[in-house]
């Protein structure tokens, strides 16, 4: 299938991409746009390492394509936070020892801050819930449940789990 032009705003920017339509958002962000934090993990949308945020929704962008996300507003890993300030999210995962291999933690975040969008002091069952979609492998989730606590502002948890400040 031919390129076409798609129009999308890209962690705040008007952006414009050339790609077949059926290309995977994930592809496009990744080789077009050079946002390279989201990760593929199974292309399949069963893990959750490719999650970035569409009109302030969580989806697996392996399974969307770019003529789908056209006209709407992405946010990935990139757009919420960087090196100069770190998003409360990402300092909790930094602090509470959230990230080891670092492929779930760019989905993991954009999870986590999805759910504090809607839910800003969720309980342990809703953070569990929220992160539901996404798989790691190396963390055991009780790191990650601490830190998502913590960006909360409701460490109590996370330190009785011995990883709190």
């Amino acid at each position: 299938m031919s390129a076409r032009e798609f129009s999308l705003r890209v962690n705040g920017v008007e952006r414009t991409v050339s790609a077949p339509p059926m290309a995977r958002l994930l592809d496009v962000l990744r080789q077009e746009l050079g946002l390279t934090g989201s990760k593929e993990g199974c292309g399949e949308g069963e893990c959750g390492s490719c999650s970035v945020l569409i009109n302030g929704e969580l989806v697996n962008s392996c399974l969307v394509p770019i003529a789908q996300a056209a006209g709407t507003s992405v946010t990935t890993i990139e757009g919420i936070g960087g090196h100069a300030k770190l998003h409360p999210v990402q300092q909790a995962f930094l602090e509470c020892g959230g990230a080891q291999c670092g492929i779930c933690t760019p989905g993991m975040i954009l999870a986590a801050v999805h759910l504090l969008d809607r839910c800003p002091h969720p309980t342990r069952e809703q953070i569990e819930e929220g992160l539901n979609g996404n798989l790691c492998r190396c963390t055991g989730y009780m790191r990650i449940f601490a830190a998502v606590e913590k960006a909360a502002g409701t460490p109590e948890t996370a330190v009785e789990a011995g990883v709190a400040e």
